[in-house]
């Protein structure tokens, strides 16, 4: 029985903890060789990667910052060329500065924005040519459910990951006639280190508005990128999926 992603090549940013770590679980699992993008390694990624020989798998690791447009069109070029093709970009790359506006620094608003957005535009940019070569691809990007309802203390993340979604909906008309797919997927809450910090009031407050009563785990992320990532949702494309238990409906 074939696998979703048998033989397919795939480049995952922010890769090598959380949600990223889990959707690279799930495309070696379903047959994919994966390279991991990231700016920095936990401990335990080396242990990680280890686990997966058995898998039969191609695990390349890369460090990258996806904020320098210079870097990032220079290693993909390279990893291209190696490779052959890049059949899958997943943008998970992000980062937190949360404050209210009248807190918020130009510093804290400037870094998200441009880790969030930015970095997701360059690394779109520099495969755009690739796929549209190619002609085939699927591009996943990881917004969340604030850049589609908002959320107090995340005005600088809420606006990178709405404009995430204005950028993959732009991105996909242009490259449809490439036979291209741009898809974004916005996670609600999700049981991850900072989900994991927080006291029982917390997360009650956090669960009241999810019709479900829980969070999600990053592998019931992990599946539905993996479903954009292969040839089910070949006809998919400019969508935004709430991964969210209920939140938005």
């Amino acid at each position: 029985m074939s696998k979703l992603l048998e033989n397919k090549i795939a480049i995952i940013t922010g890769g090598a903890r959380g949600i990223g770590r889990a959707i690279a679980d799930d495309f070696i699992a379903e047959g994919a060789d994966v390279v991991i993008m990231d700016k920095f390694f936990p401990d335990d990624f080396e242990v990680w990667k280890e686990s997966k020989n058995s898998s039969g798998r191609k695990i390349i690791s890369r460090s990258i910052d996806v904020t320098s447009f210079k870097e990032t069109e220079l290693v993909l070029g390279e990893l291209a060329k190696e490779l052959g093709r890049i059949d899958i970009l997943v943008n998970n790359a992000g980062i937190t500065r949360d404050k209210l506006i009248m807190r918020m620094s130009e510093e804290d608003w400037d870094a998200v924005l441009t880790v969030n957005l930015k970095g997701a535009f360059n690394m779109m940019k520099a495969l755009s040519m690739v796929m549209a070569k190619q002609r085939s691809g699927k591009i996943i990007n990881i917004s969340s459910v604030v850049g589609v309802m908002g959320n107090a203390g995340q005005s600088n993340y809420s606006a990178s990951k709405a404009g995430l979604i204005g950028l993959s909906k732009s991105i996909a008309k242009e490259l449809a006639s490439r036979n291209v797919n741009v898809n974004c997927v916005a996670p609600g809450f999700v049981e991850t280190d900072m989900t994991a910090k927080l006291n029982e009031e917390q997360r009650a407050a956090m669960l009241s508005v999810v019709p479900l009563k829980r969070t999600s785990q990053p592998s019931e992320i992990a599946g539905v990128v993996t479903f954009l990532a292969s040839g089910k949702a070949d006809y998919i494309t400019g969508q935004v999926i709430c991964v969210d238990g209920g939140m938005i409906m």
